[in-house]
This record gives structure tokens, C-alpha cells and sequence, in this order.
């Protein structure tokens, strides 16, 4: 079984420093890779010299969701942002492109579900505005990922379940469309994490993982979910791609990496 890789969620960690010291601070405490969700608000230049300087990958962000502080959370299934989504799908390839960042995260957003009509309509909106996503990322051998995220966080989200999402990547049928499997967002949903790593690792269509605790998202060492079991069984399923910390530290970031520091004395973690 192979050794597990931690990208620090540079948007949830080390949230005491400047967005742009955090990755000083994660490669201090022996992170390789790192993610955020929007480095479209920083200069790419600046990213791209402490990636460079600490020898970091940034290994996933989030294409620009559209107006955050105005209730957006991403365009994709939107009426009437077909456009906007273009240019932002756009301009996040070029950047992943520029930072050496293979995967993009789509966020499906807020559409209107009152009705089925409605209901109906954002999923054909969905799936239409991916396909073209898709081509793009191809021409930028980059690789866009959906994530299905629990609606208790964010209510009116789209896509909530696994199996829908594995069930639009598999009609689109494009190695650069795949799954963001977060393993807090999976269990509040639906359970059953076991059960659902062992059916869709397999496949190859899970592109990133995501963890948390559950229910308080803190570091995965406590709740609801046996971590140790959790990571044992990714390593037995031979996952080899990153996983996100994408939690909200109890203290201190350094202060709560116990977790993986006792991975990396098993040699379970890099």
C-alpha cells in the first residue's frame, strides 16, 4: 500500500497569516502540495514565485464562482450566465495553466429549483455548459473537476450526490471531466463512506479528495468518522492522487497536524 499525499487547503488553513505567507507556513509544516479556492484574487505572478521558491504544487483551485459576497457559488447551471461562465472557465485554464495546477474545480451554483421545469432545465444548463468546459480543459491538458457539496452548508446547491455527479461525467465521456470526492460533504449527504470509496475509486472518475471532520469540520481525528479506518481503506484502494485538507482548524493549523504526523511516523502519509 502506498504512502497518502495531503495538499494543505490554503483558503481553510493557516488562516492567522496574509493569504500569500500561508504557503510558507504549510511547506514549514512538511506540506508538498496545496489547493485554494480562489487565486484569481492575488496576483498570479506572486503565486507562482512561492510555489517556485518552496518547491510547492498547487494541485487544485476553483474557477471563479461568480459574485461570492452577492450569494453566487458558481455559474455553471445559472440562466442567462452561459457567457460569464465561458469567460471564467476561460480565464481559470489559462491561470491553472501558468501555476502548473492540473485540476480546476467547476462549481455548479445556486439555479433555480422551485419547479421540476426548473429542476430539469439546470441539469440540461449543467451538463451543456460542462461538455463545452471539458473541450477547453482538453486543449489546456487540464482536468475540471464537480463536487457534490451538502446542502445544510449551502442550501439551494445543485449538486448534492455522488451518484449524480458520476452519472454527468460518465455522459459527458471526457478524461478531463472528473469527481471532487470530499469525504465530509459525502457523509453528511449519504454515509456510507466505505461503501462509496470502494465503488468509485475504482472507476478512475474521482479525480481530487476532500477531508474534514464531521460534523464540526475540524481536523479529521474526531466525529462521527474512524479516520484511521478511512485512511486505511484509501490506502488499500491504492488511492494515489491528493487529498485536501480542507478543514477549519480547532486551534492553530501546526497545533492540530497530529493527525498527520502520526501518518507520516507509519510512513502512511508524504
Amino acid at each position: 500500500m502506498s504512502a497518502l499525499k495531503f495538499a494543505a487547503n490554503l483558503s481553510w488553513l493557516y488562516t492567522e497569516l496574509p493569504f500569500l505567507d500561508r504557503f510558507a507556513a504549510a511547506a514549514r509544516d512538511g506540506f508538498t502540495g496545496v489547493e485554494c479556492l480562489f487565486p484569481h484574487e492575488h496576483a498570479t505572478a506572486e503565486i507562482q514565485a512561492r510555489l517556485s521558491d518552496l518547491n510547492l504544487q498547487l494541485v487544485l483551485f476553483n474557477a471563479e464562482p461568480g459574485d461570492w459576497a452577492h450569494g453566487d457559488r458558481g455559474l455553471a447551471s445559472l440562466p442567462g450566465r452561459q457567457a460569464e461562465f465561458q469567460h471564467v472557465v476561460r480565464e481559470a485554464l489559462v491561470r491553472a495553466v501558468a501555476l502548473g495546477c492540473p485540476r480546476i474545480h467547476i462549481m455548479a451554483g445556486l439555479p433555480p429549483l422551485g419547479t421540476p421545469d426548473e429542476r430539469a432545465d439546470a441539469w440540461v444548463r449543467f451538463e451543456l455548459n460542462l461538455r463545452w468546459a471539458a473541450e477547453q480543459a482538453q486543449a489546456h491538458d487540464r482536468i475540471l473537476v464537480i463536487e457534490p457539496i451538502n446542502p445544510r452548508d449551502m442550501p439551494g446547491y445543485l449538486l448534492t450526490h455522488q451518484a449524480a455527479a458520476h452519472a454527468v461525467v460518465q455522459r459527458i465521456g471526457s478524461p478531463h471531466l472528473q469527481v471532487q470526492m470530499d469525504l465530509y460533504h459525502c457523509q453528511i449527504v449519504e454515509g456510507d463512506v466505505t461503501e462509496r470509496l470502494r465503488r468509485w475509486l475504482p472507476t478512475g472518475q474521482v479525480g481530487h479528495l476532500q477531508i474534514a471532520a464531521v460534523p464540526d469540520r475540524g481536523e479529521p481525528d474526531d466525529g462521527e468518522l474512524a479516520w484511521p479506518w478511512v485512511f486505511d481503506e484509501l490506502r488499500r484502494l491504492n488511492w494515489s492522487g491528493w487529498i485536501g485538507c480542507e478543514y477549519r482548524p480547532r486551534t492553530t493549523t501546526s497545533a492540530g497536524l497530529d493527525w498527520l504526523r502520526r501518518l507520516r511516523a507509519a510512513g502512511h502519509a508524504l
